[in-house]
């Protein structure tokens, strides 16, 4: 009896074994089969998706066969993995073993917007707006409605936000990109006032950022930053009238068309720094590291105006007699080819925003750089 008790479990075992080496054999040859895909392609994961359903979505998709030896890997081997949600790139010669090892290292496909140093707040809505893959939450909503969603009630946001590449994901929203974008440039800002020189015209932070869109609107050689800047801090070290062109462009909004007249020069405006002492109320655009950078560590000298060349860089003066023979030069008779910056500045196509560059030449007597300024 006990012989033949001992001959069935020593079968059952035997058997048991058999059994696990074909499931064994059988998951091995669910997982190296490739898929069944006409061509690479994206397959969407989303929010709340299980590995057993995609496998057994696919399988329903003839992607592939066998979908239970596959859910059975990822129960006893990767059972406390996640499925990240987003997209996964896959192709007809990707096995299903392949496509697990991207779902358990969470590797979807991801997508890059670029905000770019000088952009409206109105232009990076337009650039957030032209992503398909990002979930819009912002469309219909006021500026201020916006800033109150990223949980900044009452902040004004032109120039609160970094321009760098931001990647993202299918299904990320549009706030999370700017809630990144928002912090990164609370970030900078706060390493480069820790880094400013002595004895600037700034109380707090964010007057550094006002300056440094205006830094960033004027430069058109990126070296000359600090030297623009060094020219705005002594003007108002001095009670100057800062008599920027670009704060005015601003204070126009959708009306400028691409040049400024001298009646706009005059119409009251708060950016409108030919009338206003000081600085404006706020940034006037996005601002780079350099431009903050330069802002909080002008370029020291003695020069208190600019007039661009038609190149992209600019004549520096001490005094208004040299100023104003630099712009009969290069104002007066301007070259075919004037430009006042290097390049046009990439703008989303539905944003409409023009350059800080015009096409007609600054009056000879204004105490400041006014290249964008067409005589009446």
């Amino acid at each position: 009896m006990l012989r033949k008790l001992l001959l069935l479990i020593e079968t059952l075992v035997m058997l048991a074994g058999i059994a696990m080496g074909l499931a064994v054999w059988r998951v091995q040859a669910v997982l190296d089969q490739p898929l069944s895909l006409p061509a690479e392609q994206l397959i969407d994961v989303p929010l709340g998706a299980s590995p057993g359903g995609m496998l057994n979505r696919l399988e329903d998709q003839g992607a592939l066969k066998g979908a239970f030896w596959a859910r059975l890997y990822w129960r006893f081997n990767l059972d406390s993995q996640p499925l990240h949600t987003g997209e996964y790139r896959l192709g007809p010669t990707t096995t299903v073993r392949e496509m697990l090892s991207l779902w358990q290292r969470g590797e979807v496909v991801q997508y890059s917007l670029t905000l770019v140093e000088g952009w409206t707040f109105r232009q990076v809505r337009a650039a957030l707006d032209r992503q398909d893959k990002l979930k819009q939450t912002l469309e219909g909503l006021t500026d201020e409605q916006v800033m109150a969603k990223l949980g900044h009630p009452g902040v004004f946001p032109e120039g609160r936000f970094f321009p760098d590449t931001y990647k993202y994901v299918k299904g990320m929203s549009d706030a999370q990109l700017l809630e990144q974008a928002f912090d990164r440039l609370d970030t900078v800002l706060a390493q480069e006032w820790q880094a400013r020189a002595g004895d600037l015209p700034y109380t707090e932070p964010y007057q550094a950022l006002v300056m440094a869109s205006l830094i960033e609107k004027e430069t058109g050689v990126p070296q000359e930053r600090g030297e623009i800047a060094g020219v705005f801090v002594r003007r108002l070290a001095a009670g100057m009238l800062l008599q920027t062109d670009p704060t005015v462009i601003y204070g126009m909004g959708e009306r400028y068309t691409g040049r400024i007249t001298r009646a706009d020069l005059r119409e009251p405006s708060p950016y409108n720094t030919y009338l206003n002492p000081g600085l404006p109320p706020t940034p006037i655009s996005m601002v780079g590291r350099e431009a903050i950078r330069a802002a909080l560590n002008p370029t020291a000298g003695s020069s208190l105006y600019f007039v661009a060349k038609g190149d992209g860089s600019h004549v520096f003066s001490d005094d208004i007699e040299a100023h104003n023979q630099a712009v009969r030069q290069y104002q007066l008779k301007r070259r075919a080819d004037y430009r006042s910056s290097p390049g046009p500045t990439p703008v989303p196509a539905s944003a409409g925003e023009g350059g800080t560059g015009a096409d007609a030449p600054a009056a000879p007597a204004m105490a400041a750089p006014a290249e964008e300024t067409q005589q009446p």
